[in-house]
């Protein structure tokens, strides 16, 4: 799904990986500059994952500090 947030286009995802899911954000500026911010941290759940993808591109397109993972995994 595509969402849209001051003119970005951004389309979070949550993968599994294991017994967690893993969010992840692509973001597409009205200028056309595309960025991935990757990785951003595993979640129990796919909804929270996916919320904390949508919640980390808003604060990248607003140019604020990507919020905190609330836990690490070591790999």
């Amino acid at each position: 799904m595509v969402l849209y947030h001051r003119g970005a286009a951004i389309q979070p995802s949550s993968i599994r990986c294991g017994n967690t899911y893993v969010a992840r954000v692509c973001i597409l500026k009205e200028d056309g500059e595309s960025t991935s911010l990757g990785n951003l941290g595993q979640f129990a759940s796919q909804h929270c994952a996916y919320a904390f993808a949508v919640d980390c591109a808003a604060a990248y397109v607003d140019g604020l500090p990507l919020p905190r993972c609330p836990f690490n995994i070591p790999q």
